[in-house]
């Protein structure tokens, strides 16, 4: 019998040929936004990859709402014309194969340096003109040391819910099959979900259903300019780990809201919100999660967190704990997992399609200085 792994899934309208996902991962390797010879080569690597989607990494609706000064943004044409250069490149190496767009704000935890210079929020010592300002649901900043957001007025959340719509048509046009909203680890949609960021005490703060009502606001714009053909969803941090987060019951009822909104599957993820965290971090961790949204809210799931091992995988889908499993940093070790998974589940797989570029093809960026690291 063939591994239900390597079963076929409808995500609303789409047909995934397997239930295997490359997880969106921040490159940081953008300059003003824009996608640069890394990210064609990273994408291009990864459509080969055997997966049955490949999903961009975080891309931000606008420039003050990017992690770090080097994270993929869809706010500009120029943004826009390079990330069409990857969906181009991709698809001509893997004709067919799926792609995804995480689309993402990430509020009062912009402004951060990247990962390999220590990732804590950027100060004048970085540049003249940085820090820049960021925002959030009231004015509480992430940690002691990170800055303090401005809360967003009734201007401010009207023009971080046309960004996101914004984005979403530059995706549509751009031939996206799947959209991701990111609602997970402490970014600006999560903020607005969470009793420990969200302490307005307007419609959009205080009870549960006060904290959903921006992240359903934006769900459900971008949903209405999204083909209906093709898939939406979101990624949600299920719980916080920390006293008086956002619990699975939680979860469980913003999946059930989102999908009476349209939503078609839902991104299982944790955490991000709070420095005080305790992560028990193991193999699957999150699967759990995955499991009771799916039963209780009856929508299609995700299931993510260190899930490296073709069995592993599989045993979450037999079993029916999620429609999907989304794989991060296995796909970096081995940019054939898909494939070598394939062979070690016994499944036979077709030959790679022949590639509908040349070798001659030239890559459709000029260098830039900038890219170098040790000038950022």
């Amino acid at each position: 019998m063939t591994a239900q792994l390597f079963t076929p899934v409808e995500l609303g309208g789409v047909m995934l040929p397997n239930r295997i996902v490359v997880s969106p991962m921040c490159q940081y390797s953008a300059i003003d936004g824009s996608a640069q010879p890394w990210h064609q080569v990273h994408y291009g690597m990864l459509a080969m990859s055997g997966a049955g989607l490949l999903c961009l990494q975080g891309t931000h609706v606008e420039g003050e709402g990017r992690i770090t000064q080097g994270c993929l943004g869809l706010y500009s044409e120029e943004n826009e014309a390079a990330i069409k250069s990857i969906v181009d490149w991709a698809r001509a190496w893997m004709p067919g194969v799926k792609l995804g767009i995480q689309l993402a704000h990430a509020g009062r935890k912009a402004s951060a340096q990247r990962p390999w210079k220590g990732g804590g929020p950027l100060t004048g010592a970085d540049a003249p003109d940085l820090p820049w300002t960021t925002v959030s649901a009231p004015a509480i900043p992430y940690d002691a040391r990170w800055h303090t957001p401005v809360a967003l007025d009734a201007a401010g959340l009207k023009r971080v819910k046309q960004a996101f719509v914004d984005a979403t048509r530059r995706s549509a046009r751009l031939g996206f099959d799947i959209v991701e909203l990111h609602g997970a680890h402490g970014y600006l949609l999560s903020q607005f979900l969470s009793p420990i960021s969200n302490r307005r005490g307007d419609a959009y703060g205080g009870t549960a259903d006060k904290r959903r009502r921006f992240p359903l606001e934006v769900f459900e714009a971008c949903r209405e300019v999204w083909p209906a053909g093709k898939a939406m969803g979101m990624r949600l941090s299920c719980v916080e780990w920390v006293e008086g987060g956002v619990t699975i019951e939680d979860t469980i009822e913003t999946a059930r809201q989102l999908k009476a909104l349209g939503c078609d599957f839902i991104d299982a993820s944790s955490g991000g919100n709070a420095a005080a965290q305790k992560i028990p971090v193991a193999p699957g961790y999150h699967v759990e999660f995955a499991a009771r949204i799916r039963k209780e809210a009856g929508i299609k799931t995700w299931a993510v967190g260190i899930i490296t091992e073709p069995e592993q995988a599989e045993r979450i889908i037999a079993s029916g704990e999620a429609d999907c499993t989304a794989h991060a940093r296995a796909f970096l070790l081995d940019p054939r997992w898909g494939w070598n998974a394939a062979r070690a589940l016994g499944v036979e797989t077709p030959p790679l399609p022949l590639p509908a570029v040349r070798a001659t093809t030239i890559l459709p960026f000029k260098p830039q200085p900038q890219m170098a690291r040790a000038a950022d």
